[in-house]
Parts: C-alpha cells; sequence; structure tokens
C-alpha cells in the first residue's frame, strides 16, 4: 500500500497566519519585554537606574531607523527574505543579550533587536500578496491586533521571570527562543515570492537623513522627564530633529527614488491615518505605564496605589487586558469588514476615550482598574485592525510594507509622548497623588477623542482598496 503524499502546500497555507501573528507579538514583545527589568538590569551591572533604561531608550531608536530601511527593502527585494533578516537579527541580539553581562554589549543587542520593527509592515506585505478578498481584511486585523497583545506578552513574561529578584538575563533566554521559533516559522510558511517593486534602489542618503532626524525626535521625547520640557536640551534637540525631518521630506522629493514617496506621505487618507496612530501610540503606552505606575504605588492614607509586586501586576492587572486584547483582535476584523476601517477606527478612539475617562474619574478600585485596562488595550487593538487596511487602500502594493513602517514610527512617536506624559505629570506630584493619576488618563482621554474627530473629519469617505 503507498502512502499519499502529505499536503505540505496546505499546512503550508494554514500555518501562514499563525507565523505572522507570532512576528507581530515580537516587534512589540521585544520592546516591552525590558520595560519591567530595568531596576534589575541596574542592580546586578552597577549602574544607574537612569544609564539602564537606554537600554529601552536604545530599542525603540533603533526601530525607528531601521524599520524604514527594511520595509523599503522588502519592497524592493523580497519581503519573506528581509523578514528572515530582521527576525535573524533580533535572534542574534537576544542571545547576545542572554549571554553577556556587559552594558555596552547589552546596548548593542537592544539594537540588533531594534531590527524587529520592520516585522510588522513587512508582514502586512505579505498578507496583501498571499491574501484576496474579505481574507485579506480578517487576516491583516488578527496580525495587527497581536501588536497590542504582544506588548503585554512582554510585561506579563519579565514580571514571571523576573520575580522575586530574579536574574534579568532569563527575559532574553525568553526572547532567544521566541525569535528562534519565530525565525523558523517564517522560513518554513511563507512562499518565496518576487518583490514587488521590481529592480528599483534604496535612497542611502535619504535613509541617513529620516534616521537622523527620527533620532533627535525620539531622543528629546524619551529625555524630557529627565531633561525637563523647557530646558534648552529639550527644545533645541527636538526642534533640530523637526529641521533634519523637513529637509528630509525636501530632499525626498529631489531623488529618483526616494525612500518614501513624500506624495504618498501627503495624501490625506495616509496623513490621517499616521496622525490617528500616533494618538493610538499614546494611548498603548499611557495606559500600560500609567496602570502599572498606579498600582504599584503605595496604598491607604489617601494614596491611590495598592503596593502591587510585580508578579501581582503581571498576573492581576495586565494579563487580563492582554488576553482581551487578543479577542478584541478577531472582533476587530470582523467590525472592518462590516463597516469599514474608517468607522472601526473612530470607534475604537470613543472606546479608548471612555475607558480612560473610567481611569480618571472612577474611585481606584481594583476591579474598576481592571476593567478599564481591558477596555483601553481592547481599543488599541481594534485600531490597530484598522489602520493598515486604510493604507492599503490609500497605497499601491510595491507601497505596502514601507506606508506601514511610517505608520509604526508614528505609533512609536506617540509611545514615547505617552511615556514622557506618565512620567513627567507624576514626576511634578510630590505624591503619587490620584489627581496626578487622573491627569495623566484625561490627557490620554482627549488623545483618543481628538483621534475621533480626525478619522470622521479627515476621513469623510473610505478610499476604494486598490489591490495593485
Amino acid at each position: 500500500m503507498t502512502l499519499a503524499p502529505p499536503r505540505t502546500g496546505a499546512l503550508r497555507r494554514a500555518a501562514l497566519l499563525p507565523v505572522l501573528g507570532l512576528g507581530a507579538i515580537v516587534v512589540s514583545c521585544m520592546q516591552a519585554l525590558v520595560v519591567p527589568a530595568v531596576d534589575a538590569i541596574a542592580r546586578d551591572l552597577a549602574i544607574s537606574t537612569s544609564a539602564a533604561t537606554w537600554a529601552v531608550t536604545i530599542n525603540l531608536l533603533a526601530c525607528a531607523v531601521l524599520t524604514p530601511v527594511l520595509g523599503r527593502l522588502g519592497d524592493l527585494h523580497g519581503r519573506r527574505r528581509l523578514m528572515a533578516v530582521a527576525i535573524g537579527a533580533c535572534l542574534i541580539g537576544s542571545l547576545l543579550a542572554a549571554l553577556t553581562s556587559s552594558f555596552a554589549l547589552l546596548l548593542l543587542a537592544r539594537v540588533l533587536q531594534g531590527a524587529s520593527g520592520a516585522v510588522f509592515p513587512l508582514a502586512i506585505g505579505i498578507v496583501r500578496d498571499e491574501r484576496e478578498g474579505p481574507s485579506v481584511t480578517r487576516t491583516t486585523a488578527v496580525v495587527s491586533g497581536m501588536l497590542s497583545f504582544g506588548a503585554g506578552v512582554g510585561l506579563v513574561a519579565c514580571g514571571l521571570l523576573t520575580v522575586d529578584g530574579g536574574d534579568y538575563h532569563r527575559v532574553f533566554w525568553f526572547a532567544t527562543i521566541v525569535s528562534a521559533v519565530t525565525l523558523a516559522g517564517v522560513w518554513w510558511a511563507i512562499p518565496h515570492r518576487a518583490a514587488p517593486g521590481g529592480n528599483g534602489r534604496l535612497d542611502y542618503a535619504g535613509a541617513v537623513i529620516l534616521a537622523g532626524g527620527l533620532l533627535l525626535v525620539l531622543l528629546a521625547l524619551t529625555e524630557a522627564p529627565a531633561w525637563g520640557l523647557g530646558s534648552r536640551r529639550f527644545v533645541g534637540c527636538l526642534a533640530a530633529g523637526v529641521a533634519v525631518l523637513g529637509f528630509w521630506l525636501w530632499w525626498e522629493r529631489r531623488v529618483p527614488a526616494p525612500l518614501v514617496d513624500p506624495v504618498m506621505l501627503a495624501d490625506r487618507p495616509v496623513l490621517v491615518t499616521n496622525l490617528a496612530g500616533l494618538f493610538v501610540g499614546l494611548a498603548n503606552f499611557t495606559c500600560f505605564l500609567g496602570v502599572v505606575r498606579l498600582v504599584q504605588s503605595p496604598g491607604g492614607d489617601g494614596l491611590p496605589g495598592f503596593d502591587a509586586s510585580v508578579l501581582t501586576t503581571a498576573l492581576v492587572f495586565l494579563l487580563p487586558g492582554t488576553i482581551g486584547s487578543a479577542i478584541a483582535a478577531q472582533l476587530g476584523g470582523e467590525l472592518v469588514h462590516r463597516f469599514g476601517p474608517r468607522r472601526t477606527l473612530a470607534a475604537a478612539g470613543l472606546l479608548g476615550a471612555a475607558g480612560f475617562a473610567g481611569l480618571a474619574t472612577i474611585p481606584p478600585e481594583a476591579w474598576v482598574i481592571l476593567a478599564c485596562t481591558i477596555v483601553v488595550l481592547s481599543s488599541v487593538s481594534i485600531a490597530y485592525a484598522a489602520m493598515p487596511m486604510l493604507l492599503m487602500a490609500a497605497t499601491h502594493a510595491r507601497d505596502t510594507a514601507v506606508a506601514n513602517a511610517m505608520n509604526s514610527i508614528a505609533r512609536w512617536v506617540g509611545g514615547a509622548l505617552g511615556s514622557a506624559l506618565v512620567v513627567s505629570v507624576l514626576a511634578s506630584a510630590a505624591t503619587p497623588s490620584p489627581t496626578a493619576f487622573a491627569a495623566v488618563f484625561l490627557l490620554a482621554g482627549a488623545g483618543c477623542a481628538a483621534s475621533v474627530l480626525l478619522v470622521l473629519r479627515g476621513l469623510p469617505h473610505l478610499p476604494t482598496p486598490n489591490p495593485t
């Protein structure tokens, strides 16, 4: 009796969505994974906490610099290949961080992990290549929603692995395993296809100029709490970054093969979606960091906190929201399919504003924080499901990855704003008072409400999908 050969092609097609979803998890997981371990890194490496914070900051900067470059290279030379390169660099960085006790090598490792930022825009490009019809919407929504879920996974995993003074190297061994599994999945499940961008060239000068501008802007935002919003260093660094980015736009209009087409960036659907992405990133980081600071702050005598341990914070206050965001990713796909990405993105903003309003106005009991966190993180996941569909409708297939890369940068800038907001407002209060936390959550809620107005007024008509 002859056995029929296994249906490898069918297996690979079935594995495509889980692999791309895992890739999206890797992106946000690598960014969030180290946040709760900053104190452990400072203790174990005998450095200051402010210095250890650079393990977080330098990864964000590397993501912002590498994502548009790798995204454009993927459009030019094949998305599967560049996704493997990005995850391979992340794997090497994770392994280096797990093996070293040198702070300098740890920073180098975090730069290598920053290559993972390109995985998401490349994944969206692969969805556009491999799916068609309603399947594009649902697959894109699930992959996008995994970004919010991945951030929660990173925070929860770090809390579990470093509980009771656990060695922070465990965090990077976890990252190594996740990266290795993802790399194997990418190489096996994603088919090789010809690059949609043909034989174009990368604008290396434009990449360097963009990198310089983003470095200055993100450096100013991440260091704002330490420098002060009115300091010369903050104002000068931010102004210099904006000036360099302005020069970059001027440069891109004059080169024959720009890194990012300025006309595409100025197109109203793309511009509005990127501005909305900034508010979504602000909401995501403000929720995570604000809730962590709230529940871990002292309680009693009029103070709002719960004296929660890292483990309690991870399992009780973050894990339910993380699970909720994964469920919301599935819902987001159905909402986009039924009502369109414009209405879905506006609804996500309303949901986020409601969640932050609850955090700001309802007395901080555990169930209130838990419920509102689930609402906000679910809104972020739904917004992530809608934004790539707006970009996909407004751009050519050859620009899919780089368009989503720029949206990723907008979200990271928003995340840096959210981080600076939390730290600056709470630092301005003598004690972690309920008023200070309410101010943080109200400002984030106002950002969500602004995104609703922006989407409804800035996108009066849904763009016609462009499949080619």
